[in-house]
Order: structure tokens, then sequence, then C-alpha cells
């Protein structure tokens, strides 16, 4: 009888212990993307009512909120981010640095619900950047790239919309402006990665006779991106940050991130019942 009292005893305090974890402290689906201790980087963690994305957050502040992790919720459950606000209130979907020590050669699973930390390197999933710039309201792509001198380039494309995966996460991408190369809709080196499907190791959607997302460089396979056939351009590839003549082999670059945030153009739908567009 004291056995099985004792028994019941260490069965409640590991119930206790496991139901006091990561997961249940903070509400997020990709929960995965934070260090053990993350829940207490989160700096809008308990708000009831979570923005769809970091530019809500950023505009409610006055322009007054500081960088770091947050909550939100651009589809059915909670999720982590990295926002940058110094920059306007972004949505950070990607970084990367040079030789980074999280491994970008991943499967399809894990590239639909991201890999490694918000507040370091990591990819935040496709299904979660569909999330974010699928809907009414239109999105776009930002570029950041860092060369191994400090100087930073940027870039946008607007407006961006990753489809869902039944259309294997496609890229759509509108018109691009910025200091750095337009490297994925601009067909200079024979590569378009705008409309294109996206690749993992196991999942081949791309143009080449080989799976783009296994070819190695210095050892190292190419990770998964829109591949065509195969890149002018892939931020995936964790020793080589290639960017056609921004960032490459020979002008390396240190540091690369994505980001989404809400296009100020507008959506316009024309409709067949009236002679005026309705926005």
């Amino acid at each position: 009888m004291q056995c099985l009292q004792l028994r019941l005893l260490l069965v409640g305090v590991c119930g206790l212990y496991v139901g006091t974890g990561l997961s249940d402290s903070v509400p997020a689906e990709n929960v995965h993307l934070l260090s053990s201790e993350g829940h207490k980087v989160i700096l809008n963690l308990g708000q009831k009512v979570l923005p769809r994305d970091c530019h809500t957050l950023w505009a409610s502040s006055g322009g007054q909120a500081r960088d770091g992790v947050y909550l939100i919720q651009p589809g059915p459950s909670p999720i982590v981010v990295y926002c940058a606000m110094q920059e306007g209130g972004w949505t950070v979907v990607q970084h990367i640095t040079v030789n980074s020590s999280v491994n970008f050669d991943q499967t399809w699973e894990e590239y639909k619900k991201g890999f490694g930390l918000v507040t370091d390197n990591h990819w935040l999933g496709n299904e979660y950047m569909h999330q974010l710039t699928r809907g009414a309201s239109r999105f776009k792509l930002g570029i950041k790239l860092v060369d191994k001198d400090a100087v930073t380039k940027f870039g946008e494309y607007d407006p961006v919309l990753v489809e869902g995966e039944e259309s294997q996460y496609r890229l759509r991408l509108g018109l691009y402006e910025g200091s750095a190369g337009d490297a994925l809709t601009q067909d200079t080196e024979n590569y378009l990665h705008d409309n294109q499907k996206f690749t993992t190791r196991d999942r081949d959607n791309d143009n080449y006779f080989q799976n783009c997302a296994k070819l190695e460089f210095q050892g190292v396979a190419g990770g998964g991106w829109w591949y065509d056939a195969c890149a002018g351009a892939n931020l995936n590839r964790r020793n080589v940050i290639y960017w056609q003549k921004d960032c490459n082999k020979e002008h390396l670059c240190k540091y690369a991130w994505m980001m989404v945030k809400p296009s100020e153009l507008v959506k316009v739908i024309r409709t067949g019942n009236c002679n005026r567009d309705e926005l």
C-alpha cells in the first residue's frame, strides 16, 4: 500500500512537471522555434487579442515597439516570430549566418513547420509564410543582405504570395525595387525563381534533371528553395549565401534576412456589377 501511494505521488509530481513545460507556458504552434527558456523573451506573452503580423504591433505602438520575439496569429493558431520593429515592423521569416550551425538541409515537413530558433538562424516555415501572405491584405517581401565589409543592401518585392501546400508552396512575386540586384524575378542568370514550387531534399519540384536541393558546394547541400534549374539566388545554403552578384563565393556575405509586411499599396478587386473599382 505504501509503495502504491509512493508510486502515485511520483506520477503526480512528474505530471505536474510535464504540465509546466514550455509548450504549456507558450500557446504557440511553433514552440519548437524557442529555446527552453524562450518564453522569457516573448514581449507580448499574455496579450489576449493577438495581431496578425508584426506590423500591426508596430503601428499600434506608434512605431515605438522594440525588436524581439512576439506572438502573432496569421492563421488558426498563434505562432512565435521575430519582429524587426526598428525597420518598420517586418515579420522575419528567415535568417541565416554564413557557416551557420543550423542545418538548412532539411526535409519537406521541417521546411513546412520551420526549424532553428527565431532569436537566431531559422526558417519560420512555409505554412506560416503562406498564412502571412494570403488573404485580402497585400504583403511584400523584404530581402536584407550584409557582406563581409558590413555593407548592407536591401530589396523589396511587392506583392508577395506563398501559395498553399496543395500548390507546393509556389512563390508569386510582384515588382522589385532596392539597392541589391533582383535575383528572383529578373532572368539575368537564366534562372527565374518567381512562380516556382518549393523543393527539398525529399521532394523534387524543380526544373533540373537532378534535385537542386541535393547538389553540394564544398560538401554542403543546397537546402530547400524555390529552385528553377537551379538557382540565381539561394539564401538557404549555409556555407555560401548566394544572391547573384551581391553575394557569392567571390563576394562573401555574412548575413541574410527574409521578411514580410503589409504593402502600402491596396489590392484592387474588379467587379462586374458596377462601373468603378472596389478597394
